[in-house]
């Protein structure tokens, strides 16, 4: 390995890199990309090739998937334009995967193909050969989490699962690395969990499942069997858009009758939406008096009007019994409107 390395390494600058307060020697060089191996647990390649952790893909299924994608053939015509990289991937020495800029050299391949002696050397940053996999895994987050170059939230999301499960880091802690609440890492990781659970891994439907689990009105009457039919109808396109899944499945939750059928497959999805239109469930006033109406049927409710004394407790009197004078005529005056 070494005779290997002296010939196909031209060692140019000794610097440190810092990685969670280490400081850690690295070598910027430029090497032989045909000796590079992409890393198969990178958190884009794992979103997409290696979700099944018993079949390694091949690094010929990994650069077929990356070149086809988007975001690489842009950076093709960025690195051909700029003559070569702006800043050098980072490479494990020995092992020589490439832990930072999978896409760049999946882009760099591409243009070697053409004109194989002009991209034959490719600048890198080698990382030592024992560097810890967890601090591996927090330099990719200081690059993608926090970074300029920000990950889809299916591969962010996917990144910290494997952070908070197979790394065992908890969820706060994972909050303060990558700057955000406790509450939203929370969610991301319900998110890409229930993702796991129903076999779904495509990247684009995370907006769908996002709006799914954090609406309120959904959570109420969620359970296994509607989580099957909404996984159903999001991946057979019945539902075609993630607003969909806020706007209209929140409301098909509002009317218990229109939920079973929904659930049942008596209706599919717009026509549930419409019969619970039809039953009020998008109405203005019907929300603002159910939403009323359920808070002070709960003993939160209760326990809270309980509590109140003095004045507060006057003025909560108060507007109790004008409800109590304002209901029955509101009442009388719709059941006259029905009959007419």
């Amino acid at each position: 390995m070494e005779r290997m390395e002296q010939s196909n390494v031209q060692p140019e600058t000794e610097d440190m890199l810092r990685i969670r307060g280490q400081d850690i020697p690295v070598i910027t060089t430029t090497m032989r990309h045909l000796q590079l191996k992409f890393f198969v647990d990178n958190p884009r390649i794992y979103s997409v090739l290696r979700r099944d952790k018993n079949v390694e893909p091949s690094q010929e299924d990994i650069q077929a998937k990356l070149t086809d994608m988007e975001h690489v053939r842009e950076l093709i015509q960025d690195i051909r334009r700029d003559g070569g990289l702006t800043d050098p991937i980072i490479v494990r020495r020995g092992t020589w995967e490439v832990l930072e800029g999978n896409s760049r050299l999946a882009a760099y391949r591409r243009l070697a193909e053409l004109d194989p002696l002009k991209w034959s050397m490719i600048k890198v940053r080698l990382l030592p050969e024992d560097v810890d996999d967890k601090l591996i895994l927090a330099l990719l987050g200081q690059y993608h989490l926090k970074g300029k170059t920000a990950w889809p939230p299916f591969e962010k999301a996917g990144f910290l699962h494997r952070r908070h499960i197979e790394h065992n880091v908890p969820v706060d802690q994972l909050a303060r690395e990558v700057g955000d609440t406790k509450n939203r890492v929370g969610h991301l990781l319900k998110v890409y969990d229930f993702m796991l659970h129903h076999d779904q891994d495509e990247k684009d439907r995370w907006s769908y499942y996002d709006e799914y689990l954090k609406s309120q009105f959904i959570k109420k009457v969620r359970n296994d069997e509607l989580d099957k039919v909404v996984v159903k109808n999001i991946t057979t396109g019945d539902i075609p858009r993630a607003v969909d899944v806020r706007d209209k499945l929140a409301v098909i939750c509002k009317i218990p009758k229109v939920l079973k059928k929904f659930k049942s497959g008596s209706y599919d999805f717009e026509d549930a939406y419409s019969a619970a239109v039809q039953g009020g469930a998008d109405s203005t006033p019907y929300m603002k008096l159910s939403k009323f109406r359920c808070w002070l049927a709960t003993k939160e409710a209760t326990d809270a009007l309980s509590r109140t004394s003095g004045e507060t407790r006057k003025k909560i009197t108060y507007e109790m019994k004008r409800l109590n004078a304002i209901v029955p005529k509101a009442l009388k005056n719709l059941e006259s409107q029905d009959i007419d």
